[in-house]
């Protein structure tokens, strides 16, 4: 069993809550540590329940509330090295308590199991996570500028996906932008658009996936409604017409997401 809840998701930061049985972590720290713990008791999470936050990259919409955050809910933060020595030198040194694990090695959280991916994006040494609790799975993949084979390998047979959907490619290109940021976030090292995500999540799509939560959406190159409804239109051109697609905000927490009673599949098989 499986609780999600996306507290926050946009450039103006990042975080997620994901919990088990016995277990719960949060994913990123890029809200203050006041607006975090305002968001989880709006939904009715107990703070005191979180064990660990897991980094996916140093950006500052991933990390900006970390120290503080850390130091309220009293927790290790987990990372990879590339991870740790960035943050380190944007935050500075000895500010929070490592768990340093290795890209591609698995490693637990009481009853839960992490999978940490690589993923390309523009920092220092950017994951992915797919975690697992008896025989749910979930998948996480919110900043990466092109779907690779690992990436798909990490996500099949989950239960729930936050992936991103950064931007609409006609917005973006009709955006009043510096054309170099316009080919930052398009290239391969960037952000996915809404019909590169699309595609990954019909890709993906099987029996065991329910729900998947549409991540990172840019403010001024993209819309909610935009980025559903182009997953969703790809979805339904391929038969999957039972998977709900939600947009993740910025300014409000999603709805806490608990895992029925489908069993996961091996990504291996």
């Amino acid at each position: 069993m499986l609780r999600l809840c996306i507290l926050a998701s946009g450039s103006a930061g990042n975080c997620m809550y994901i919990a088990s049985r016995n277990s719960a972590l949060l994913i990123d720290a890029g809200l203050s540590a006041r607006e975090t713990l305002r968001r989880m008791d709006l939904v009715g999470i107990d703070s005191s329940s979180v064990n660990a936050i897991c980094l996916t990259h140093e950006h500052s919409d991933h990390i900006s509330g970390l120290p503080a955050l850390c130091r309220k809910l009293d927790v290790s933060v987990y990372a990879n090295s590339g991870t740790v020595d960035a943050v380190e030198r944007a935050l500075g040194p000895d500010r929070v308590r490592w768990q340093v694990f290795t890209t591609g090695s698995q490693f637990s959280i009481g009853d839960m199991t992490v999978e940490p991916f690589s993923v390309p994006h523009d920092s220092y040494d950017p994951v992915g996570f797919a975690i697992q609790s008896e025989n749910t799975r979930i998948g996480v993949a919110t900043d990466l500028g092109m779907p690779t084979s690992l990436i798909r390998h990490h996500l099949k047979g989950c239960n729930a996906l936050v992936l991103e959907a950064n931007h609409s490619e006609r917005m973006l290109k009709n955006a009043k932008r510096p054309w170099s940021l316009k080919q930052r976030i398009m290239g391969r090292q960037g952000h996915l658009s809404n019909t590169s995500t699309a595609q990954l999540v019909a890709d993906l799509a099987q029996d065991t996936l329910s729900h998947v939560y549409l991540a990172h959406l840019s403010s001024d190159c993209n819309t909610p409604d935009k980025a559903v409804q182009t997953v969703v239109a790809e979805l339904n051109a391929r038969s999957f017409n039972n998977i709900m697609v939600i947009p993740a905000l910025q300014g409000e927490p999603s709805q806490i997401w608990e895992s029925d009673a489908r069993p996961a599949r091996d990504p291996s098989g």
